[in-house]
């Protein structure tokens, strides 16, 4: 997505920094550009002229308007991203993220004032490399029906795409992360918002699971062949561990598989409430006595994040998105960040974090001690055949630069390698 095809608001007075604004971004290339000078102005602008891209707004424009402006756009959908160009306190920026989030837009940054391309562009970037269509947004259609989820079930529409996590040191894949997807005949490839919650409602969560984990371990005896052993992350419910066949359904699936219990972890996340009962813990000490990972999803999204830690067995984090998406705006980020990587050194848990989607975001993280990741600056979700593909081009590009680096580094090397 070119910068030429964005539409921009920019919300600024006076109108010399607002002309230096629309100069800047015209220099960048954006070409659909709407100017206003208060928030009245801008969203009547955009309820005539329709949605941005992105929002470009100074908060402190007439008092609170420039607020009171976010709040009508994100209610009517008139803007999809927002970069903020007021001086406010970071603890403040913080907390426009988390309103921004909650109205269904993304806070890309903050520009300081009489800014220059160079500035701007990383968050232009930041948008287009977040704005490609999501599986998770509602159908365009009328919804799947109940009858129409159970026929799935049996006639195994639900597949699992994959998503890498990376090692931030070297980007080789550390493992999966399996992502169910349905295919539905009527309204295409669907994300689990539009049917994990019938599939709640009907029961068959643990049919699901149990799809997942076969479709997981073939793929794992598949991709052996091409020289990859792959691990796989699994998202399960908490609910699903009162089941006291779950220990039984996992562990038949890995002997039929012939596959070790740690090619498996398990990811609950952690805003779901789980009853300490005698059966959820068999079950996550039996898993755990196998080889099985066990991972707390979306940490320091949720209210019980240390009494998880100290009485449950897990022994992986994988940290909420909204710490890396907060790293341009508030300082309390990276020490989040960093205090989680310490507390789980010290009780010997790795940590995963979540949603890194710039090559900015990576470089911090690697400076702050983080060391595997996920997110969509290195890969989306993909199936199976795609992501062995997409594999095989990520190991030719690999073999190609190692020989590049050799020709520029040592020119004996060539002379050796041609006369063999």
């Amino acid at each position: 997505m070119p910068l030429s095809t964005l539409r921009i608001l920019v919300l600024e007075d006076p109108s010399s920094q607002r002309c230096a604004l629309i100069q800047t971004l015209r220099a960048l290339g954006c070409a659909h550009i709407i100017e206003a000078a208060d928030g009245s102005q801008a969203l009547k602008a955009l309820e005539q002229q329709g949605a941005v891209d992105i929002a470009l707004c100074d908060l402190c424009i007439n008092s609170m308007e420039g607020l009171a402006f976010l709040r009508r756009a994100g209610q009517q959908q008139l803007a999809g991203a927002v970069i903020i160009s007021s001086e406010l306190a970071p603890d403040l920026l913080q907390t426009v993220g988390q309103m921004l989030k909650l109205l269904g837009m993304q806070l890309l940054g903050v520009l300081a004032k009489n800014t220059r391309p160079l500035n701007l562009k990383p968050l232009m970037d930041t948008y287009i490399l977040t704005a490609l269509p999501k599986l998770d947004k509602p159908a365009p259609t009328s919804a799947a029906t109940d009858a129409e989820v159970i026929k799935a079930m049996q006639n195994g529409q639900f597949e699992v795409h994959y998503q890498p996590k990376f090692s931030l040191q070297n980007l080789e894949v550390d493992s999966l992360e399996a992502l169910a997807r349905w295919e539905h005949p009527r309204l295409g490839l669907l994300g689990p918002s539009q049917f994990l919650s019938a599939l709640k409602r009907l029961g068959l969560l643990d049919q699901l699971l149990h799809q997942q984990i076969d479709q997981c371990l073939r793929f794992r005896e598949q991709a052996k062949g091409y020289g990859f052993d792959f691990k796989f992350s699994i998202n399960i419910q908490t609910f699903q561990l009162a089941n006291d066949q779950l220990f039984s359904d996992v562990s038949k699936r890995l002997n039929h598989y012939r596959a070790p219990g740690d090619c498996l972890c398990f990811e609950m996340t952690e805003s779901e409430s789980l009853a300490l009962t005698p059966v959820n813990l068999e079950n996550l000490i039996r898993l755990r006595m196998i080889g099985c990972g066990l991972s707390i999803d979306d940490f320091g999204a949720g209210h019980s994040s240390l009494q998880r830690l100290c009485s449950l067995p897990f022994n992986e984090i994988k940290l909420d998105g909204m710490f890396v998406r907060g790293l341009n705006v508030s300082a309390r980020s990276s020490v989040a960040i960093a205090s989680t990587l310490q507390l789980a050194d010290a009780l010997g848990i790795s940590v995963v974090v979540e949603g890194i989607e710039t090559p900015e975001q990576h470089n911090f993280l690697l400076h702050l001690g983080c060391k595997v990741g996920q997110g969509y600056f290195f890969a989306r979700p993909m199936s199976s055949a795609k992501l062995l593909i997409w594999l095989f081009n990520k190991n030719i590009q690999a073999h190609f630069s190692t020989i590049r680096d050799r020709l520029l580094c040592n020119p004996l090397w060539v002379r050796s390698t041609l006369s063999l």
